[in-house]
Order: structure tokens, then C-alpha cells, then sequence
């Protein structure tokens, strides 16, 4: 099992063109740990605004009877790619893996498979 820490690094280390990644708890909106961003990005506002696009997610499988899970959510921008995870199991509910890419020196397919691992070995 890996901590926070331990997870954030490997999602760091391990993906080329990884610009920041978090852990974050979707029912408040707080990042528990994060590594990475800058000035141009703020991985504290990009945690709190992503809590909302799970949330809406949900509301919208809710309303539609959908009885599925939300494995992770791709938003594709000009130059990055943002992918959310939801932490399954019984230590991770309510929490989500964020990870912001280089759209230009990532591949996206090896980014979801890592994030997938990463997520599934950590714990909170």
C-alpha cells in the first residue's frame, strides 16, 4: 500500500510530461497532498473547481438511473490533458487522483494504466 506522498511521486516520476498531481477529497473540495503545478497552475483551485465535475457526474448517473462507477473522467485542453480517478474501495471513498499532463510529451493510454495502479495500491 502507498501513502499520499508515496503515490503523488510515482504519478510524478513515473508518467513523462506529468505538470501536478493531487489527491483530493471530492466532498470538501481539499487537496489532502499534491505535488507539482506552478504559476500556471494552482493545483489548490484546480482540486476544489474539479470536485464540482464529479459531482455534477454523479447528480447526472443519478438522474439518468445509471448504477455504474465513475473510473476516471478525461478532459482534454489545447496543450494538457486532466485525468481524474475516483478512489474505489473502503479507505478511498470520496476521494479522486488528479493529474495534469503535457498533452505534447505524455501518452495518454500509459498515463490512464499507471494512474489505474496507483490508485488501486493507495492508502489513505
Amino acid at each position: 500500500m502507498a501513502s499520499v506522498e508515496v503515490a503523488l511521486k510515482e504519478l510524478m516520476t513515473e508518467i513523462e510530461g506529468s505538470l501536478g498531481a493531487a489527491v483530493v477529497d471530492y466532498t470538501s473540495g481539499m487537496a489532502l497532498g499534491s505535488l507539482g503545478g506552478g504559476k500556471d497552475l494552482d493545483l489548490t483551485v484546480a482540486a476544489a473547481g474539479n470536485t464540482d465535475v464529479i459531482r455534477a457526474k454523479v447528480r447526472t448517473m443519478e438522474h439518468l438511473g445509471l448504477k455504474s462507477q465513475i473510473e476516471d473522467i478525461l478532459i482534454t485542453l489545447g496543450t494538457q490533458y486532466h485525468l481524474i480517478r475516483l478512489v474505489a474501495g473502503r479507505n478511498g471513498n470520496g476521494l479522486f487522483l488528479y493529474l495534469v499532463l503535457d498533452k505534447d510529451r505524455s501518452n495518454l493510454a500509459m498515463a490512464r494504466h499507471v494512474l489505474k495502479r496507483v490508485e488501486s495500491q493507495l492508502e489513505v
